[in-house]
């Protein structure tokens, strides 16, 4: 997880997460219209994930 994408992450949560799948996205995009703060921790959690 680099410096670019946990600021990313930050100020837009759904655009951080692109790369991971439309699942992924789309269920970012859900909790940061919800809320902001819970589309910035969805992020960070679906970035911190390993790819195993």
């Amino acid at each position: 997880m680099s410096f670019f994408r946990v600021l990313l992450s930050i100020i837009f949560p759904p655009l951080s997460v692109i790369d991971r799948g439309c699942g992924s996205f789309i269920i970012v995009f859900i909790l940061t219209i919800c809320g902001w703060v819970p589309g910035v921790i969805a992020a960070l959690v679906i970035l911190n994930k390993n790819n195993e």
